[in-house]
């Protein structure tokens, strides 16, 4: 299987937040933001695999800001390591200005999909190649942070998450 580039992976969805999206004070509510994040995220790790996904996990989130009322939202994902039928992606969200069209990022998630088949077996998936130091960034982490879920999940042994291990320097 040839291997992909995370900007092979890479979706950008824009949203404008409307008045139905919105809590009592105004802010876009984290429900609506986290489908918009599993959607985005979705078709970034089918654009990696060429298959069917199906979301595993969302292993982080943050509402790092608030976002308003008539905000224009851009979500980037990207797939940022592949396993064996895994693979993690990373959004970014940002909010525009108007006026400037500069771009703020205010909130971040991770998630991670499974490729599978008619059946919902998991499928093998493409190896990821990070090109820039950002990508080779969260390349490096993907692993950690696999293996991190796995042994809170009771899936691995934290003596066998040798990144973890190694991270905190235990023998």
């Amino acid at each position: 299987m040839k291997a992909k580039t995370s900007s092979q992976s890479l979706t950008i969805n824009t949203e404008v937040v409307l008045p139905n999206d919105t809590n009592h004070v105004g802010n876009l509510f984290g429900g609506k933001l986290m489908q918009w994040v599993d959607i985005t995220a979705a078709i970034a790790a089918q654009r990696h695999c060429g298959r069917v996904v199906v979301t595993a996990a969302i292993n982080h989130v943050s509402f790092d800001n608030p976002i308003k009322q008539n905000s224009v939202v851009t979500l980037e994902a990207k797939v940022s390591r592949a396993f064996t039928s895994s693979m993690e992606v990373c959004v970014d969200v940002s909010v525009e200005n108007p006026a400037t069209g500069a771009k703020t990022k205010c909130n971040e998630a991770i998630l991670t999909f499974v490729a599978i088949d008619q059946n919902g077996s998991p499928l093998p998936v493409p190896p990821l190649v990070p090109e820039s130091d950002e990508e080779k960034k969260r390349f490096d982490g993907a692993l950690r942070r696999r293996q991190l879920s796995l042994v809170i999940a009771g899936r691995m042994k934290a003596h066998d998450a040798t990144e973890l291990k190694a991270l905190f320097d235990i023998k």
